[in-house]
């Protein structure tokens, strides 16, 4: 295979695996590593945290793709998903989905040996995920619990203990995370009824969704608010999440039942900046507090 070939296939690869959403989950997990040296950590923990985090998602998304094949070519929002994966041959995207759990055991062991002990807990997690669709409405949490394993294993890998703030952090990205799903959910309600696949949209209806999708917000930044009662957090970090849930109710007034027009717009700019925005507010309180 040639070099210009393999740069297509590695470009097709990093498109079908969104490898741009990895800003989901990485401030949180930057923000734990942080809170958890009690400001910059060991840069070898860091690097190595990072890289943890990436090869996890990647290993994820490219599985979630492989086993949803059947459902995404029915869908007119994911069919690109199956021609991806035909430009790159479903070979190598197993191969690298292995590849990319080997190297995530591999990350979490050279870390510390609680981060190794966990490692296999974390992968059945993120790749159990994936089926749930097809037997439950609560998919969106158990995405969320996916995610939020990034700011637990964070703490984990620059402190190798537990404590109460990483899983306040990852409580905060369980209820963002299902409140986003659920409105970006909203968009496949009828692919969802098509193929007798679960969702809450599907569950509740778009109206109630959307309720339950901003009900779910207002709890996160609730917990958020919690967090500085366990940290040192302090007035820029409040003052930060307050700008938070301003953003938030700006996303939500973005999307109606009869208008669902600019789910894009709230679910990928919005909560990118929201994620940056929390990470970035964390570390300066952090670093001039």
């Amino acid at each position: 295979m040639g070099i210009s070939q393999a740069v297509k296939k590695t470009r097709s690869l990093f498109d079908l695996i969104k490898f741009s959403h990895t800003i989901f989950s990485l401030p949180f997990a930057v923000m734990s590593a942080f809170l958890a040296a009690g400001g910059m950590p060991d840069s070898k923990q860091f690097l190595l945290i990072l890289a943890a985090l990436i090869t996890a998602r990647s290993a994820a998304m490219s599985f979630n793709r492989l086993i949803d094949t059947k459902y995404d070519v029915h869908n007119p929002r994911t069919a690109y998903r199956v021609t991806l994966q035909n430009k790159i041959g479903r070979k190598n995207v197993w191969t690298f989905t292995v590849l990319c759990m080997v190297l995530f055991i591999t990350f979490a062991w050279l870390l510390n040996s609680l981060a190794f002990y966990m490692s296999p807990l974390a992968i059945m997690v993120i790749l159990g995920y994936s089926y749930t669709k097809r037997f439950t409405h609560l998919s969106h949490f158990v995405l969320g619990f996916a995610l939020a394993l990034s700011p637990i294993g964070a703490w984990i890998g620059v402190q190798g203990t537990l404590a109460v703030t990483p899983f306040l952090l990852a409580l905060a990205v369980v209820l963002w995370t299902a409140g986003f799903d659920i409105i970006y959910a909203c968009q496949d309600l009828e692919h969802d009824i098509k193929l007798n696949l679960y969702s809450i949209p599907k569950k509740l209806g778009l109206k109630r969704a959307l309720i339950l999708s901003g009900t779910l917000h207002l709890l996160m930044v609730i917990v958020l608010l919690i967090l500085p009662y366990y940290t040192d957090l302090g007035i820029m970090y409040t003052i930060g999440i307050y700008s938070v849930a301003a953003l938030l109710l700006y996303e939500h007034s973005l999307v109606r039942p009869k208008n669902l027009s600019k789910i894009n717009t709230a679910f990928f700019t919005i909560n990118g900046i929201i994620s940056i925005g929390i990470m970035g507010i964390t570390l300066i309180d952090l670093f001039t507090g």
